[in-house]
């Protein structure tokens, strides 16, 4: 017989057993209906994100990241050409709320003749000197590394990020995970304390003081942030299932190897606002380290009582990040993704207008999270008061996400937010670390860039003035948007002054890095 009867032989037997088992399950109705054609529909849904990503939709259709956005990243992060030709592809007249900045006629001019890819822009606040901790400091870079955790990303993609955090001078926040010997590479970290005290927890996993300071003592920890809820799921508690906590995860959030890992929905060390600021205050004075939250926001009240019990007594905060209903590495439940938490720009405005109101909101670092790490969403943010960004999602894409939205499955095929070794055994952290540095400088640059063009050496200068919304052929500035007054929107004073002499002096040389081209 020849052999290509005997492959048509074999390829008719294999069509016959699918015809079999499609008529004899009884789990899926198209299947038995069609058989064989019917597992066409189940394989074009598998790929159908892939599909609409690179062949259906056009350049600025495709969520949570655009084609053009992911290609900037991307190129940033390659230290390629970022720029785009021919003008823009964007339909403003059919664009909801699309942001136009407001340069002005005189920009301000460049303080650098070389830009270089290690370009520096530091905080406008010194982070705990508000406070008076003893280990206050002013962030070197606005643009840092948001919540984390080894386990929901890969050993590789942590290791990535942190030497990438060294290369671009930026902090990077743990996550709620604790710190895994990937976070050992050189880069300062924002040790992030959840509801479950993983990293600082004692033998039963009740919050250990002790041990969070050791864990601060060991590795080179700049502040402690105090994780309430995130964006993607707040209230919503999380769970590691047994077979997923390997010897490195058990080992880096002090739990029982092979055992379900479990995340409460809330803190068992405090209950409301005044017991929260005592554990503030703890913390910051075991460990001397500038202490802050992070939240998602929703009702008011609890912006409102933490505010006016800072104004009212000597403790508080050293920063609030505020972390949108956008945000969200990981997965959720859709309902939660969808409907639960204001999205970046309204919960900001909820959360700064608490503190602005009071006169206090120049005492405390306000930090943006959420679909934040593109240019013009970060000026934005800027003027609406934030003095830092976070960056989740588009720092994953730095390092070679490719927004397949598979982060819960295990099956990350870029090796970014999975534990399989084969899987994240094709992510190099030598040069995925080189591309994370890149697009952080390259992002402080372009939002430096965006400063100028409104006339301002630094983005803290940066107010709802420089801002509006197209809608059609309607422009509305973004103050009659915004729930806030723009005479709010920037640090005190002193500050200003002291940040705007070091980006026009040669100050700044102290803090650019060589290259970081890959």
């Amino acid at each position: 017989m020849p052999a290509w009867a005997v492959v048509l032989l074999v390829l008719c037997g294999l069509v016959a057993l699918v015809v079999a088992y499609d008529l004899l399950q009884r789990r899926h109705a198209i299947l038995r209906n069609f058989p064989v054609v019917g597992h066409l529909r189940y394989i074009l849904e598998a790929v159908g994100p892939e599909l609409r990503q690179y062949i259906v939709t056009n350049n600025d259709d495709e969520r949570p990241f655009s084609r053009n956005q992911r290609r900037w990243i991307y190129a940033s992060a390659k230290h390629e050409d970022n720029r785009f030709a021919f003008g823009t592809d964007n339909a403003f007249e059919r664009n909801p709320a699309h942001l136009i900045i407001l340069n002005v006629a005189f920009p301000e001019p460049d303080p650098v003749v070389e830009h270089g890819p290690g370009y520096a822009m530091p905080c406008a606040k010194v982070l705990g000197a508000a406070r008076g901790r003893r280990h206050a400091f002013r962030p070197p870079s606005v643009v840092n590394i948001s919540g984390m955790s080894f386990g929901a990303l890969s050993g590789a993609a942590v290791e990535a990020l942190n030497t990438g955090s060294r290369l671009a001078g930026c902090l990077h926040d743990t996550g709620e995970g604790g710190i895994s010997r990937y976070h050992a590479h050189g880069g300062d970290l924002i040790f992030q304390v959840g509801t479950a005290y993983f990293g600082c927890n004692d033998a039963q996993g009740r919050f250990s003081l002790e041990r969070l300071v050791e864990q601060c003592e060991r590795y080179p920890v700049r502040a402690i942030e105090i994780k309430l809820s995130q964006g993607a799921k707040p209230g919503v508690g999380g769970l590691l299932p047994g077979k997923k906590v390997t010897a490195e995860i058990a080992r880096a959030r002090g739990v029982p190897e092979g055992v379900d890992c479990r995340s409460p929905a809330m803190h068992t060390e405090f209950r409301d606002v005044d017991s929260m600021l005592d554990f503030v205050e703890r913390l910051g004075d075991a460990t001397g380290l500038p202490v802050g939250i992070k939240s998602a926001v929703g009702e008011s009240a609890f912006w409102d009582d933490l505010a006016e019990q800072m104004s009212a007594n000597g403790r508080g905060v050293d920063f609030v990040t505020v972390d949108g209903g956008e945000g969200g590495t990981g997965a959720g439940p859709l309902v939660f993704t969808d409907h639960v938490a204001l999205p970046y720009l309204q919960a900001h405005a909820v959360a700064y207008r608490s503190f602005a109101i009071r006169g206090i909101a120049h005492r405390v670092v306000f930090v943006g999270s959420g679909r934040l790490g593109l240019p013009e969403a970060a000026a934005f943010a800027f003027g609406m008061g934030a003095d830092m960004v976070n960056v989740g999602r588009e720092a994953m894409m730095a390092i070679g996400c490719i927004q397949a939205q598979r982060c819960h499955t295990g099956r990350c095929p870029s090796g970014v937010a999975t534990q399989s070794a084969w899987l994240q055994h094709g992510l190099d952290p030598d040069l995925k670390s080189v591309r994370l540095g890149n697009y952080v400088s390259t992002l402080r640059r372009e939002i430096a860039a965006l400063a100028r063009t409104c006339g301002h050496p630094h983005p803290a200068f940066l107010t709802l003035d420089q801002f509006a919304f197209l809608d059609g052929r309607v422009m509305t500035p973004a103050a009659e948007r915004i729930d806030l007054l723009p005479a709010w929107c920037r640090p005190d004073h002193d500050d200003l002054a002291a940040i705007a002499e070091f980006m026009r002096s040669d100050q700044i040389a102290t803090l650019r890095s060589d290259p970081i081209i890959g």
